[in-house]
């Protein structure tokens, strides 16, 4: 069956990569660096050899049918794999130079991803760096169809090579002159009825605040949600609310830091894919583990 592999790579390719796009055309086709019209002639081709439908038009996107989705499941890993091993093999060549997709949690942007990114383009300033802001969960599915080569995950994924790099104490930040401020240590009764400011609840630190809510039986008061680390803390500085929110060097003006009684921590992890990684890749890797990253 070479002659499949031989004439349904590109197609194959295109499916795989509209389904990662959610079945919007427009940005699988810019994920491949091909038009639209290409994207659409490769499904289309792919259909007609299968003998089977494979998308369903809904608006300006399409939907996948069960057995393109069932198709797309079973490829992506080899795919990535492919592609892996071709870029290795490339990169021996030029270790100096080269791309690395490089991934990290929105609640790392303030700090410390930024130092680390500094760093590693002042060692090698050939190295093009691309990076990607998501949830965890958004990280590993990347790590895991080999759209990323590194990324920082929180929490650890088991499916996958890691390391841990930090672990972060999660304690109460609260403005300046709440009731708790003085406090040398808080207990989440104290926090029953005050107005939180979270993460969306599909964030991991969500689910450690609601966790902890649940040990005494209750409910946080959630009053706002946020994406940020940087703009929770500024809506405490403003009053509008208390967070539960990893311990900051510096706290923000108008904001003070107390710990949780019992402790509570989160674990940060650098992960990448199963299989080869590139030379750039490997070489970023080695560079953020090579330091102790402060998160």
């Amino acid at each position: 069956m070479d002659e499949w592999t031989l004439r349904f790579a590109p197609d194959l390719r295109a499916l795989v990569a509209l389904a990662r796009e959610d079945g919007h055309m427009t940005g699988a086709a810019a994920a491949l660096g091909v038009p639209q019209s290409t994207m659409s002639r490769r499904i289309r081709g792919l259909e007609d050899a299968l003998g089977v439908p494979l998308v369903v038009r809904q608006g300006r996107r399409v939907a996948l049918t069960p057995r393109a989705r069932t198709l797309t499941g079973r490829l992506g890993e080899p795919l990535a794999e492919i592609d892996r091993a071709l870029i290795e093999a490339a990169a021996e060549t030029d270790a100096e130079h080269g791309t690395v997709r490089f991934g990290f949690p929105l609640t790392l942007g303030e700090e410390p991803v930024p130092g680390v990114i500094a760093g590693f383009r002042r060692a090698f300033p050939g190295v093009e760096l691309h990076l990607v802001q998501e949830h965890g969960a958004s990280l590993v599915e990347r790590l895991v169809t080999g759209s990323l080569d590194l990324a920082l995950v929180i929490p650890p994924p088991a499916q996958l090579p890691h390391t841990v790099v930090a672990e972060q104490e999660i304690v109460a930040v609260l403005p300046n002159g709440h009731r708790l401020a003085g406090r040398s240590e808080v207990d989440v009764e104290d926090l029953v009825g005050e107005p939180l400011i979270a993460n969306p609840p599909q964030f991991h630190l969500r689910a450690l605040t609601d966790e902890l809510f649940r040990r005494v039986d209750e409910v946080p008061a959630i009053a706002v949600e946020a994406a940020e680390f940087g703009t929770m803390r500024r809506l405490v500085a403003l009053d509008l609310g208390c967070a539960l929110l990893p311990r900051r060097r510096d706290p923000v003006d108008g904001t003070c830091e107390v710990p949780i009684s019992g402790g509570l921590s989160r674990v940060v992890a650098l992960a990448w894919p199963s299989g080869a990684l590139s030379v750039p890749a490997r070489r970023l890797r080695d560079h953020v583990l090579a330091r102790s990253v402060h998160v």
